[in-house]
């Protein structure tokens, strides 16, 4: 196993033309993750208050879906995670310090 690597056990999956759980999952995820999206867009483009609170509260439901589904591919060992580096932490501060600096010179 990498070192860098924070994952779990793979749970095996059949593997056919016909869609298996993992499948399902990622398709669910996928779906969930572009309807927050979309709902972003809704929200930005609200011209009521009440409206407004109505579809925030419903893309907390999407973004906690999304979530769930993220985290039991986790956990089932569909996803993993890379361990960064500090020097590419670091590395990444000092472009987005860099980056910051340079926007409040200009204005």
């Amino acid at each position: 196993m990498n070192q860098n690597k924070i994952e779990n056990p793979k749970t095996p999956c059949k593997e056919s033309l016909q869609m298996n759980d993992k499948d399902y999952l990622n398709s669910i995820l996928e779906l969930e993750k572009s309807m927050s999206n979309n709902t972003a867009v809704v929200l930005d483009e609200a011209s009521n208050g009440d409206l407004y609170e109505d579809i925030f509260a419903m893309m907390e439901d999407l973004k906690d879906a999304a979530r769930e589904c993220y985290d039991l591919a986790f956990r089932l060992g569909w996803y993993s995670l890379e361990e960064a580096e500090e020097t590419k932490i670091q590395e990444k501060i000092n472009c987005l310090e860099s980056e910051l600096q340079t926007l409040e010179n200009e204005s």
